[in-house]
């Protein structure tokens, strides 16, 4: 079974069909989609930047629960990013990667599901660094993400270990501290986590 980034890369790949194969290939994706989201629900943010909107999933789930605010995301696929504007038209969408620079101004609310374990060691840890400068005092970084556990058993999720890159816990979380946020694990099933990141 390729692992999720495969996906992507495939020259077959349709974005109406992406989601069906996520879930196939991470049976608790939207366990994974609902912490995320749970991990928000006591901020009321203006401005909200997703990094890596993929088709607009957690998109969808961001702007229903918080109409009011603006959300700007990015993703480096541009046939992502053209699904996304057409699924979710209350976003603002950019073709970027997440080792560009990230939109200007501050984001009372920063967010990534399924996106950085794309990124090798130094490339996470120079976005924690870009995020904890792009956040709003009292901002908040919820990174929901396919990891690799301590134990062995609990990785249930191929990886190709090329374009999918995950990382321990402890190594995100000191990146994070590093780059001066007060960072936390909140939920965790498997080899997937939800980290919170505060400024």
């Amino acid at each position: 079974m390729p692992g999720r980034c495969a996906l992507v890369m495939n020259d077959s790949f349709h974005p109406t069909s992406y989601l069906d194969e996520v879930r196939e290939e991470i049976p608790s994706y939207d366990d994974l989609q609902a912490a995320a989201l749970a991990a928000t629900r006591d901020l009321e943010p203006r401005r909200i930047l997703e990094l890596g909107v993929g088709t607009g999933e957690t998109t969808r789930r961001l702007l229903a629960a918080f109409p009011a605010a603006v959300l700007l995301g990015i993703d480096q696929d541009k046939a992502m990013v053209a699904h996304a504007s057409l699924a979710c038209p209350g976003g603002h969408f950019k073709v970027e990667r997440l080792q560009d620079p990230l939109p200007p101004g501050h984001f009372d609310l920063i967010i990534s599901v399924l996106a950085v374990h794309h990124l090798h060691a130094l490339e996470k840890a120079s976005l924690f660094d870009r995020v904890a400068q792009a956040l709003a005092p009292d901002g908040r970084f919820v990174l929901a993400d396919l990891i690799v556990p301590d134990d062995p058993k609990d990785i249930v999720t191929e990886v190709d270990h090329i374009v999918d890159v995950p990382s321990r816990i402890d190594e995100q979380l000191a990146w994070l501290r590093e780059a001066g946020l007060s960072a936390r694990l909140v939920w965790r099933l498997f080899d997937l986590a939800v980290v919170v990141a505060h400024r």
